[in-house]
Parts: structure tokens; C-alpha cells; sequence
């Protein structure tokens, strides 16, 4: 990913990058492709009627995900608090998702990678909210 040099390029950071932020933004994505495509896998399964809620969690996530990581790459101008407020959401979505995808994860492979990418976003997430001296 590209985050780190376009951000650290921005005029009104000036090489002043938060890196704690820059990771949470490569995880939302890289959790927001993941969940996308356990989603599908879900589809492919002969017993999709079982990985319903999976499914849905997985297409949440990955929406909260992908707005999460967009929202925190902006730095012109300041909204911090609506990028806490992301952030919080993206944790819990990433630990409502991964929960479900641990449930299937010793059937699925699929659902195990995702359950793991799930996990590194909400940490990530929660490393932002602290480098930004948030309370969650």
C-alpha cells in the first residue's frame, strides 16, 4: 500500500505522520477485501443457509471497514472526533465479525483467515484511537 508515502506527502502534514493511524488504515482495507471475500466463499458453500449471519457480518464489516480506512486517510482539515467515532465502529464491527468467523473457522478456511484479519484491524484500530490520546 501507498498510505504511508501519500500521506507523509500531504501539505498539511509535512512529513509529521502518525504511524499508529497509517497501519489502522492499511488494516481497514486489507480487513475490508478480506471480509469481502469470505463473504463470497460463504456463497460458494453447499450449507450457505448456516453461514447467513456470517455472511452479513462479513458485508457490514467490510463497508464499515472500507469507510473507516477512507475517513481516516483525509488530513485536510481536522475531524478527529468523527475519525474516533469511525474507529470505534470499525472495532466493534471487526470483533462482532471475527467472533462469527472463529464459529466456522474449523470448517471454513476462509473463515478462519478472515476471523485473524478481523483481529489485527480491531487492534489496529485501538492502537489509532490511543495514538490519537482517545478514550474507547
Amino acid at each position: 500500500m501507498h498510505a504511508r508515502e501519500m500521506i507523509s506527502t500531504h501539505p498539511h502534514v509535512k512529513g509529521n505522520t502518525n504511524d499508529a493511524l497509517i497501519r489502522c488504515i492499511e488494516e481497514c482495507f486489507d480487513c475490508a477485501q478480506t471480509c469481502t471475500s469470505c463473504a463470497d466463499a460463504c456463497l460458494g458453500e453447499p450449507m450457505v443457509a448456516q453461514l447467513t449471519q456470517c455472511i452479513r457480518l462479513n458485508m457490514d464489516c467490510a463497508d464499515i471497514c472500507m469507510a473507516t480506512g477512507a475517513v481516516a486517510t483525509r488530513r485536510t482539515g481536522t475531524n478527529e472526533d468523527i475519525i474516533r467515532h469511525m474507529l470505534n465502529a470499525c472495532m466493534a464491527a471487526c470483533r462482532l465479525c471475527g467472533e462469527e468467523c472463529e464459529r466456522h473457522a474449523k470448517q471454513h478456511e476462509h473463515c478462519r483467515v478472515c476471523a485473524e484479519a478481523c483481529r489485527r484491524c480491531e487492534q489496529a484500530c485501538r492502537q489509532a484511537l490511543d495514538s490519537m490520546g482517545a478514550r474507547h
